[in-house]
């Protein structure tokens, strides 16, 4: 991605303010008049910034995110590098991506105050990995490290405070926008649209092929079925040559290996997201346990299809993905009455014998354009409800 040159270096002040627990930096900007007053994003990092792929979602998350040009004017973010060397190499990388970044850079960070630099060390704890410590408009430390936030929501998780994570997470299931937000435009706009979405992972391309070859019967009898390969957490170089090969044998991959890797990263933050937030994988978090589950198994096969930004979702390892998605033929009936991911749900775990009378379960639902057209399944004996309309 190209970066058009913007020397935005200044000189700042730091003076520590409060008492050891809440302690606060008071900033002095000497050359940038325009930081006064806002929201400010301190990215602390090592002289190299961060591995390319960090690098570059954070760019695309934040400076490119289309929410940032709403909030224009409201927070900058400032790169203050850190080394306990700074020897030659390091200073000449300082200066050529300090002269590439669009944001503002700390001028001479190797004359910065040691007091400055074990309050970063030591009361951000600092330890060599990149963190974006969140300062108020009096600067003053609001959050100590605003990063996973920030890859997940990009720019609308302005102003980046630990009460606003806990708001946006409130808004948040486990749908596929969550997996793949904005990642890609043509995801976003396979999301919106509401199509059947299959997202998997392997390293192993015996089992890719013999994957997408059950999907292409599925997808020959006229469902509308999008394929997205992820690869796995740990896949180098053997993704790009597993990338090379589905595009030509298999499908179109949406994903770039630079995308990939975005995808993976996304998950991990959320993962230390909802762990900072105090949640426990031990804990009854949806979203935390099907993340961990997919970052502790990412080697081993596994698919998840669901259907556009709904919490319509079957997540199958690589041999449930083939058991039940092979058996498509004895279940195919039923995707025109209930969709295609309700179906094979059903198919997965059929619902009890239908009761004598009604259920009486009743579920309320906001309306949605289309939704009158739907089949809705009772959340609690899994059958078709009983459509009425309610006007207020």
């Amino acid at each position: 991605m190209p970066l058009e040159p913007r020397p935005r270096m200044i000189r700042m002040g730091f003076t520590l303010t409060g008492t050891p627990e809440a302690r606060g930096f008071e900033l002095g900007w000497l050359g940038a008049p325009e930081t006064k007053g806002k929201v400010v994003l301190l990215l602390v990092s090592k002289a190299e910034l961060l591995p390319q792929e960090g690098f570059l979602l954070l760019l695309d998350r934040t400076y490119d995110h289309p929410y940032h040009k709403k909030l224009e004017g409201s927070y900058e973010i400032v790169w203050i590098s850190i080394s306990d060397t700074w020897t030659h190499a390091e200073r000449d990388i300082f200066d050529f991506l300090s002269n590439s970044l669009p944001w503002y850079s700390v001028r001479r960070p190797w004359v910065l105050h040691s007091a400055v630099v074990n309050y970063i060390r030591q009361e951000l704890d600092y330890k060599n990995v990149p963190l974006i410590v969140v300062l108020d408009s009096q600067g003053m430390v609001r959050k100590s490290n605003a990063m996973d936030m920030v890859f997940i929501w990009g720019a609308t998780a302005y102003p980046f405070s630990t009460s606003k994570e806990k708001e946006l997470w409130d808004e948040e299931n486990w749908t596929l926008k969550l997996l793949l937000d904005e990642i890609d435009p043509l995801l976003t706009t396979w999301v919106e649209e509401g199509r059947n979405i299959c997202i998997y992972g392997s390293d192993n391309l015996d089992w890719i092929r013999e994957f997408n070859a059950t999907c292409k019967v599925i997808r020959n009898a006229v469902v509308q079925l999008e394929m997205v390969y992820v690869g796995c957490k740990d896949l180098g170089e053997q993704g790009r040559r597993l990338l090379a090969i589905i595009d030509e044998e298999l499908h179109r991959s949406s994903f770039s290996f630079t995308k990939l890797r975005f995808f993976w990263l996304r998950l991990e933050s959320i993962r230390r997201s909802k762990l900072q937030l105090g949640q426990s994988i031990h804990s009854d978090d949806h979203i935390l346990k099907e993340v961990s589950a997919l970052l502790d198994t990412a080697n081993e096969g596994w698919a998840i299809i669901g259907r556009g930004n709904t919490a319509d979702i079957v997540k199958l390892s690589a041999s449930e993905a083939i058991k039940w998605l092979d058996r498509f033929p004895e279940w195919e009936e039923n995707v025109a009455k209930l969709g295609f991911v309700s179906a094979l749900r059903a198919a997965i775990d059929p619902p009890p014998p239908p009761p004598l009378g009604p259920c009486n379960h009743s579920k309320v639902v906001p309306y949605a354009e289309g939704l009158t057209e739907k089949t809705v399944l009772c959340e609690k004996c899994t059958h078709p409800m009983k459509k009425n309309v309610v006007y207020e």
